[in-house]
């Protein structure tokens, strides 16, 4: 078995498809990425686990972008090869485990509406080394990072949530370090979880229409991952879609002001003109994993 990948990306959403894994597979061409990544399936949703069956056979999907360019219309099949590994949370914990214990330089996150809620029944008893996977995405990331404090402290760690929250970075960490207070873990790794890994700030925006089955998506030409810099930061590519910015909220004022015009423009639209925004929502809650 592989020894792992240095992204590991929580989510198997049709967007992610398009975005992460599409930018880091075009970037590796160049020789401008990281490496390969470690797709881990956090849900049970049975579609999820149809496509990390297809992701774990397969060798690359297939992504389509169509749409206009310059106002004349355009398609491009390309496929994705940076997806090495697909491994479910729930039968394959440990060797997710396995993985941020070793080669993890960078964590991405595309979880769902419900994606960071907290479940009663995860608690201190899943930090044990044979404990199963938590039930949510807090906690299977609070016990991942845990193993990384005791295996590896110094390593540099960046997590990227991709999910639709004002100051997404912020708040996750916020929320892994207060359940990490709540399971009263030592005070160190508190101190740990604060100030050791980078907590990024990023906006996503592509428009994902659609799902290829059994795994594979097609998505319109223009795409956005805004990150907010800061010291220590590492991306998993060098990408023309991929902007550092230390003005991150001017992209979020021009990302809600286009996606308020596109949504009254499709209000306006005879019915059966849809069009999907699968990057998710503007408001507090993340972005639907379609």
């Amino acid at each position: 078995m592989s020894e792992g990948h240095p992204i590991l990306q929580f989510g198997t959403s049709r967007f992610l498809q398009a975005h992460v894994d599409l930018f880091v597979s075009e970037a590796a061409e160049g020789g401008e990425a990281l490496g390969g990544i470690t797709v881990v399936q956090s849900t049970a949703n049975p579609a999820s686990t149809l496509r990390t069956q297809a992701l774990a056979n397969a060798e690359g999907f297939e992504v389509i972008v169509r749409g206009l360019i310059n106002g004349l219309p355009m398609e491009v099949r390309k496929t994705c090869r940076s997806v090495r590994e697909a491994l479910h949370a729930a039968t394959d914990w440990p060797t997710v485990r396995e993985r941020m214990r070793g080669p993890v330089q960078v964590v991405v996150s595309n979880t769902g509406d419900s994606g960071w809620s907290l479940l009663p029944d995860d608690g201190p008893g899943l930090l044990a080394e044979e404990a199963a996977a938590p039930a949510s995405f807090p906690a299977k990331l609070l016990v991942l990072l845990h193993d990384r404090w005791q295996a590896r402290p110094d390593a540099e760690l960046t997590l990227l949530p991709c999910e639709l929250v004002s100051r997404n970075g912020e708040m996750l960490r916020n929320l892994v370090v207060a359940l990490a207070r709540q399971w009263q873990c030592a005070p160190v790794f508190v101190d740990w979880l604060q100030m050791r890994p980078v907590w990024a700030n990023s906006l996503v925006d592509r428009i994902v229409s659609e799902a290829l089955e059994p795994v594979g998506a097609v998505a319109e030409p223009y795409a956005l991952w805004a990150v907010e810099a800061q010291p220590r930061l590492q991306l998993p590519c060098r990408h023309p879609a991929i902007v550092l910015t230390d003005d991150l909220m001017r992209h979020e004022r021009l990302k809600l002001f286009l996606l308020n015009l596109g949504q009254q423009r499709v209000a306006q639209r005879p019915p059966g003109g849809r069009h999907d925004r699968a990057a998710g929502h503007a408001g507090p809650r993340p972005a639907g994993a379609a």
